[in-house]
């Protein structure tokens, strides 16, 4: 089986040839972090990382561009898949006072160049498309750091009480995730009152009360992992029946996932067959109010569904849909290939069950909320 970065390296370079480009730089701190699996980022509201990575057409050894503060720890700590795959790098510092690295790369650019953000005298490429499918080698790294994610939002679950607030919730969310080595992009707490109102419920001093929902994309070596775990003290009567039919909405999206993915069929199919669960399940309005989600990896999506959408379904690659119900709200990551489908967000150590997908023979165990007694 050939290494993730070979086979990333290879994409790389059929894309310049298709443009007849001599290489082509990453700076994006997303990018950078797939095709090596290092992590460039020291400001996170920055749009380029701290180094650069420029792949060249032939050949040759993958360039490093950093400033020299920077650069002997990028080389030593964040090149681990380019090293274990045989990749020559070859570092190239410049004095961090002197030049910023957009600069920096186009003085040192072989023309003509691409670059995956806007600089002068270069081409723009977007890298995203050839982020999909995930190499196979990648797939058990991706299934540990589904599973790793998901033991930490269940630890935290397993802990919360009625009167923990949503901003101490996200707090030991991102402590806990941290611990294992994880940054977190998103995270998200509602409780009782906020969750029936918002979809996006960014935490305030509000306590979880009757119940909670938590909700992070976590990402550790470039892999991004979603998933909603739900907790409840006092719920509503409403609340199962809810939960219920987000999950056979889940359950469908995967179905038609999969059959999307054997037809070659684009987004678009697998967003009709969520559309008709929400009708079947008695809210047919309620996709209107949220993303239903899409494919995950190196972005917290690297593409959502929509009634329009023309990208393919490829495999193997994990997708994250969360479909929302007013108040509820199911979402796990699941790895789809041509063979069937995994719930990588899975641990054992939660409730589940099994839930029917709506038009397709097929069901999935999707993950319910956790009862914690006063």
């Amino acid at each position: 089986m050939a290494r993730s970065a070979t086979v990333k390296r290879e994409r790389i370079v059929d894309e310049l040839t298709s443009r007849s480009l001599e290489e082509l730089w990453l700076l994006r701190p997303e990018n950078v972090a797939w095709f090596t699996g290092g992590n460039v980022v020291v400001d996170a509201a920055s749009d380029v990382g701290v180094a650069a990575v420029g792949v060249p057409a032939d050949d040759g050894p993958v360039r490093l561009l950093a400033p020299n503060n920077e650069i002997d720890r990028v080389r030593e700590e964040e090149l681990p898949s380019l090293e274990a795959a045989g990749i020559d790098v070859e570092a190239e510092r410049y004095e961090w006072h002197e030049s910023a690295l957009p600069t920096a790369v186009v003085d040192r650019r072989r023309s003509p160049a691409g670059a995956d953000v806007p600089i002068d005298g270069l081409t723009t490429v977007d890298p995203s498309s050839l982020r999909t499918p995930l190499p196979e080698s990648e797939l058990d790294r991706y299934r540990r750091a589904s599973r790793e994610t998901t033991r930490a939002v269940e630890a935290v679950g397993a802990d919360l009480t009625p009167e923990t607030t949503e901003r101490e919730a996200a707090a030991a969310l991102r402590s806990e995730l941290a611990r294992r080595g994880f940054a977190a992009p998103v995270v998200l707490v509602g409780g009782s009152e906020r969750a029936v109102e918002q979809r996006h419920f960014t935490p305030t001093n509000a306590p979880l009360d009757r119940f909670g929902h938590l909700t992070v994309v976590a990402e550790r070596g470039g892999h991004n992992v979603a998933v909603t775990r739900t907790v409840a003290f006092d719920p509503p009567a409403w609340l199962r029946e809810r939960h219920e039919g987000a999950c056979r909405v889940a359950a469908t999206a995967a179905a038609a996932t999969l059959e999307a993915v054997r037809a070659d069929a684009p987004a678009k199919a697998i967003f009709e067959a969520i559309r008709r669960a929400y009708a079947d399940a008695g809210y047919p309005d309620e996709w209107r109010r949220h993303h239903q989600g899409g494919a995950i990896g190196y972005e917290s999506r690297e593409w959502t569904a929509g009634p329009d959408s023309t990208t393919a379904a490829l495999a193997p690659m994990p997708y994250a849909w969360n479909p929302t119900i007013r108040g509820a709200k199911c979402e796990d990551t699941i790895l789809v290939d041509r063979d069937g489908i995994d719930v990588v967000t899975s641990t054992g150590e939660w409730p589940t069950s099994a839930y029917d997908a709506v038009g397709f023979d097929v069901s999935v165990s999707f993950h319910d909320p956790l009862a914690i007694e006063e």
